[in-house]
């Protein structure tokens, strides 16, 4: 009589375990459906997933039925390189074409590549399941595990029972993904259209992006930026200290189809020399003294974005070979590494040397100077656009006098006119310096003195650069107005500019005219 109350208890027992497995798999499918990215996704699989199924490692891999190859979806593994990976490799093929879970000895099995590491911390075993078709996805789950007592038969009823699940959940968060980039990229749009818009209804004489002037040496280098941001293209930006590079560098990535994103800066001449290779690339745990944890360089930190090396010329030697490596092949290793990491950054780099005569002398590399100099862009020295010197001035006045709380307003005749003939080697940054000074030392609302350092009226050595150097008739003009504005506009008698220059007031009258000075260059 004992045999039918054990079968009994038996059976009862058996549906008590049924039920609870059902209560699981509703629980883990009700867990799976609330997720729409990927973030909900995997504190899923590293709780109620983990909890349940007790695995050392999950890899959830994908592919799309019209392609011959699968990627990782999501894996505990954090070392799988991102990368696609043949069907047929005798792992993803083998589950998706059997309708129970397939059993795997990694120790017997030549596994593709993104096992090694699991397989190197102890995972003997690998259970896979080819998830219900859905949707032009065909879906593959893998548990790993050190144990294989660990995957019961419970644990494989239940795998099953939620696979459809699964399915559903991962083409639910691919489509949320997908909806998001669409949204990003309207918006991209939107900011472009919006952008066009405020550029046609900017009036001529209002700014570039940033950047001050209306002259048509500066209309060409709009048109120049204009053509080239829209491109991945590489961009080198020449000119003299002071003339706008960064202010360049800007407008392109503004109006790049990544000008959402965060431009990074590099000012490669501020940084010492053992440490740009790791502000540039970054470095690993351990890699030198002092490196007490991971670090992620400018190229990583501009991904999908853009990176402005700043001062390039001043680039050592050793490293001119790494960046030529980037720019090629698209790719860094951080210092004390050995992985190679694929980085999309667009570079922007300026400089105020002339390269050519930096590679003649081997400080530049050639083959890096050729690389960058796939569009240049020159900056007009404030020279050679004098027509926009006035409207700088009126816009750093007007800046600079409400910063300081100061209701300077104008300069005065004399001082433009001054400002107009003075050579400027510090260019835009020097003439911003020098309005500001001025407003300082301003009386009233008219800026009626400009006093330019001695260095850059009395000597033309200190104007030579590697850009320029100033003509016999520019120097002789300028000495020659100090003179006069020193003797307040007296041309001659005793005290007049001729008895100081050592010539006959006639002789200083005819140089005069045929060097084009009037009276309104020395005379309020």
């Amino acid at each position: 009589m004992e045999k039918p109350i054990d079968k009994a208890a038996i059976t009862i027992n058996r549906l008590q375990e049924r039920e609870k497995e059902q209560m699981l798999i509703m629980s883990i499918c009700t867990a799976l459906s609330r997720a729409l990215n990927k973030k909900e996704f995997e504190s899923i699989v590293s709780g109620i997933l983990k909890n349940n199924f007790q695995f050392d490692d999950f890899i959830l891999a994908s592919s799309d039925e019209s392609k011959k190859e699968y990627f990782i979806f999501h894996s505990t593994d954090k070392n799988i390189d991102v990368k696609s990976y043949a069907i047929n490799d005798g792992f993803f093929d083998e589950c998706i074409n059997s309708a129970d879970v397939v059993s795997f000895d990694l120790s017997n099995l030549n596994y593709p590549d993104y096992l090694q590491n699991i397989y190197k911390k102890g995972s003997k075993n690998a259970f896979g399941i080819g998830l219900p078709y859905i949707e032009g996805n065909r879906n593959v789950l893998f548990l790993f595990f050190k144990n294989v007592k660990t995957f019961s038969r419970e644990s494989n009823r239940v795998l099953r029972g939620i696979s459809m699940q699964f399915s559903i959940t991962l083409r639910n968060i691919m489509l949320t993904q997908q909806n998001e980039n669409t949204l990003a990229e309207l918006e991209i749009l939107k900011k472009k259209i919006s952008g066009k818009k405020q550029e046609k209804n900017t009036p001529k004489n209002e700014n570039f992006h940033g950047i001050i002037g209306t002259s048509n040496a500066m209309k060409d280098v709009y048109e120049l930026i204009s053509q080239v941001a829209s491109s991945n293209s590489t961009v080198l930006i020449l000119g003299e200290t002071g003339t706008g590079k960064e202010l360049a560098a800007n407008a392109i990535h503004n109006l790049s189809e990544v000008s959402d994103q965060k431009m990074i800066k590099v000012n490669c001449a501020s940084i010492p020399e053992n440490l740009i290779e790791s502000e540039l690339f970054g470095h690993e745990k351990g890699a030198f003294t002092g490196a007490t944890e991971q670090r992620i360089g400018k190229f990583e930190q501009a991904e999908n974005s853009t990176i402005f090396l700043d001062e390039i010329g001043e680039l050592p030697l050793e490293l001119q070979g790494k960046l030529l490596r980037v720019l090629q092949e698209k790719e860094i290793e951080r210092v004390g590494g050995s992985k190679s990491i694929k980085v999309n950054a667009r570079v922007i780099a300026a400089t105020n040397k002339i390269l050519e005569k930096e590679v003649y002398g081997e400080r530049f590399r050639s083959d890096l100077y050729y690389r960058l100099n796939v569009y240049p862009i020159k900056l007009p020295a404030l020279r050679d656009r004098k027509e926009d010197i006035p409207i700088l001035g009126h816009f750093f006045l007007e800046k600079h006098a409400a910063k300081m709380n100061r209701t300077v307003k104008r300069f005065s005749k004399k001082v433009l006119n001054s400002m107009m003939v003075n050579a400027w080697p510090g260019n835009v940054r020097e003439l911003e310096n020098m309005v500001e000074r001025s407003i300082l030392f301003a009386k009233d609302e008219k800026i009626k003195e400009m006093i330019f350092p001695e260095i850059v009226i009395a000597s033309s050595d200190a104007l030579v650069n590697e850009f320029y150097t100033k003509t016999l008739q520019e120097v002789e003009k300028e000495h020659i107005l100090k003179v006069i504005k020193k003797c307040n506009g007296r041309i001659s008698g005793p005290q007049g500019a001729a008895v100081l220059l050592g010539l006959p007031s006639t002789t200083l009258s005819s140089r005069m005219k045929k060097l084009g000075i009037k009276k309104e260059h020395f005379l309020d």
